[in-house]
């Protein structure tokens, strides 16, 4: 086992997210690639625990480390079956030459349906492309519903005569009933093939010319699609090589002046329906990552009626008077969902409680970003780096505020 300083300072700086780990020997080579729902506890692991011959064989060889985090474990699978695919690692060997683990296929016919596969056929099979082998076929699953969320594609087995389900939940383009010609559905999968061998670079890239083509023609419509295409795509690439979370990070710093790098970002939001069961939600992120164990809840207790200013007040209120009382750290940034007269309501009761903490707004319809001392809101491209984060920040916290409205609605009507 190598206990080199510099491998114990790598390990013991891993985050507590799901990701995928590569393991190096001494001459670089990377030996060993896995997943993990949690990074620093998996690779902590192999460190910490009796193991059996053929681990102790592989933990003896590592010399280095290398991460990347993901959004999910059903990302990291993904991830994992990519990378193995590219650098064939040495213990890997069960999951190269195991014909039994799950595929996805994309099959060869006109209007190729995307699938899973149990085994991967060696002979002609009418140019259907394979990806994997994974070996979590329940993980699998999982990514694929996710993949959907990005990229439409069809996965009926037989073409049906009219629309199904999935068309009407934007989850398939219908080539059905010809919403979509051939060659506009060969451009998905080929996206969809970049994102399997996690060429996330070339695909985002691909996809801010297409979104910066539709905006020029003032197709809003389309390129805001693609925009929530990019902005779901982001958290993939985001690893110590490809670094776009750090790139967003140091572009709002330059945006928003900021004398250090926004690290740590508190976000509000505020969700009612007709004044009713009014709640607050913050959310937590941490070097562009979503910090799930910092997120908070708030149930309005002070406010009567519909009035989304008072209520933002209560819960900003509440936050850092609790994070002034008890010496807790501050967040390097606060993101208020709202325009300028929610940006003017936080800041006066950070105010009161004598903080300076740097604060910003974003408001949903054109999404113009408002900060304190501007005069005018800031108007950013689709694709900026700064917008990306803030969008995907704000959408979270209006996620987590409508999900806590639901339950507290449910508890109401059904008493559980």
């Amino acid at each position: 086992m190598n206990n080199s300083h510099n491998l114990k300072n790598k390990i013991a700086k891993l985050p507590d997210a799901p990701g995928v780990y590569l393991f190096k020997d001494i001459r670089g080579t990377v030996i060993y690639i896995g997943k993990a729902k949690a990074l620093k506890k998996r690779v902590q692991s192999y460190f910490s625990r009796a193991l059996d011959a053929k681990t102790q064989a592989l933990v003896s060889k590592i010399a280095d480390l290398e991460y990347r985090v993901t959004g999910s474990e059903a990302q990291a699978a993904l991830l994992e079956a990519s990378l193995i695919k590219a650098n064939l690692p040495q213990y890997n060997i069960d999951l190269r030459d195991d014909k039994s683990f799950p595929w996805i296929r994309i099959g060869g016919e006109d209007f190729p349906l995307v699938s899973i596969y149990r085994r991967k056929k060696r002979q002609q099979d009418s140019g259907a492309r394979y990806f994997g082998p994974y070996t979590n076929v329940g993980l699998l699953r999982q990514a694929v519903k996710q993949m959907r969320r990005i990229f439409t594609f069809r996965s009926c087995k037989k073409m049906p005569k009219e629309a199904c389900l999935y068309y009407r939940l934007k989850l398939c383009p219908a080539p059905c009933i010809q919403k979509i010609d051939q060659a506009q559905y060969k451009e998905i999968l080929d996206e969809i093939t970049l994102f399997l061998d996690s060429k996330y670079e070339e695909l985002l890239g691909r996809l801010a010319q297409k979104m910066q083509g539709l905006a020029r023609e003032q197709k809003y419509e389309e390129a805001a699609s693609l925009r929530d295409q990019i902005s779901a795509l982001s958290a993939f690439s985001q690893g110590p090589n490809v670094r776009p979370g750090i790139n967003e990070l140091e572009d709002l710093k330059n945006l928003l002046k900021l004398k250090q790098l926004p690290q740590r970002i508190e976000a509000f939001d505020i969700s009612n329906i007709f004044g009713k069961e009014a709640t607050g939600s913050m959310v937590s992120f941490y070097r562009g990552f979503p910090d799930k164990d910092n997120y908070r809840r708030f149930r309005i207790k002070t406010v009567e009626g519909i009035d989304d200013y008072k209520m933002l007040a209560e819960v900003i209120c509440r936050r850092y008077t609790r994070l002034a009382e008890e010496k807790l750290p501050l967040p390097d940034l606060v993101l208020i969902d709202g325009g300028r007269a929610h940006l003017s309501v936080a800041g006066k009761e950070i105010k009161k409680l004598g903080l300076g903490l740097a604060l910003v707004s974003i408001a949903k319809e054109r999404e113009n970003i408002y900060a304190p001392n501007t005069s005018k809101p800031i108007r950013l491209q689709f694709d900026r780096p700064a917008l990306n984060l803030i969008r995907r920040i704000r959408d979270e916290a209006h996620r987590f505020a409508v999900s806590y409205h639901h339950i507290l609605r449910r508890k109401k009507i059904i008493g559980k």
